[in-house]
């Protein structure tokens, strides 16, 4: 009968057999826990199931840090950090319903309109972030960023067919501040085209400055904008807020609070 393995030599079999599987987290936990299920008096599947857990735990934590650095935010803003008090008006039932991202592998859209600087980017931001701690991939531009892109596909090897087929890996796309900038008749096509082939097909996030009714200005066309707003918001769900810009009323609070003090 062979005598069993002495610590060092299991130690040194365990540290091998991590590094082949590509399970680090295991390297690092697994003494520790084994202290700890022989402390407590756990079975073997119990510390089977703890290591299992951190590993796991430590993967997917890694994979939403990569997902929310691939997405591109222009910064990193939660939806705990978003202060609806100075959104009475948002439907708060509808916001933590979009928070579950339940409409993402539906292929729904979510459309946010409203004035500048009353949240949009912060939610539109937000609500990506949830999708990436989701598991889902993002990717975030301004519209005019995204006209941009297209418009360089459109005149690149493969084309744009074959930029739009690319993006598909990303289930959710936001397309943040349509409307600022007005398109001309090529860029509206090249947009019109993004919107059409995602449509059933996979998420579109986008805020505006501009009512639907308005969405004739931004593409010059009418007859575009009716077909756009039409696939855009058959799966979606509108979400309209007003009020006062934040930076306008910090920027004012910030004058008379140091008014005040100097009286």
């Amino acid at each position: 009968m062979s005598s069993p393995r002495g610590t060092e030599d299991i130690g040194s079999t365990l540290a091998h057999l991590v590094k082949a599987m590509k399970t680090p987290t295991i390297g690092r936990v697994f003494e520790q826990l084994a202290d700890t299920a022989r402390d407590r008096g756990w079975s073997h599947e119990e510390y089977l199931a703890a290591v299992l857990e951190r590993q796991v735990a430590d993967r997917e934590a890694n994979g939403t840090a990569l997902r929310i650095q691939t997405a591109r935010f222009p910064a990193v803003k939660t939806l705990e950090d978003f202060n609806t008090d100075y959104q009475p008006t948002l439907r708060q039932d509808l916001l933590a319903h979009l928070e579950t991202t339940t409409f993402i592998p539906k292929a729904n859209n979510v459309i946010l309109l409203g004035p500048p600087g009353v949240g949009k980017t912060h939610l539109a931001t937000g609500l990506g972030i949830k999708a990436c701690q989701a598991g889902h991939p993002v990717l975030f531009d301004t519209a005019a960023g995204w006209v941009n892109r297209l418009a360089e596909a459109h005149h690149r090897h493969g084309g744009l067919a074959s930029e739009i087929k690319r993006l598909r890996r990303y289930r959710m796309l936001i397309i943040d501040e349509l409307g600022y900038l007005p398109f001309d008749a090529d860029a509206a096509n090249l947009f019109f085209q993004l919107v059409a082939a995602r449509y059933e097909q996979g998420s579109l996030l986008i805020t505006s400055n501009l009512a639907f009714s308005r969405w004739g200005e931004i593409f010059a066309d009418d007859t575009i904008a009716a077909a756009m707003i039409d696939r855009l918001v058959h799966h979606a769900e509108v979400l309209t807020l007003d009020g006062e810009s934040y930076r306008t009323r910090a920027r004012r609070e910030l004058i008379e609070h140091n008014t005040t003090h100097r009286k």
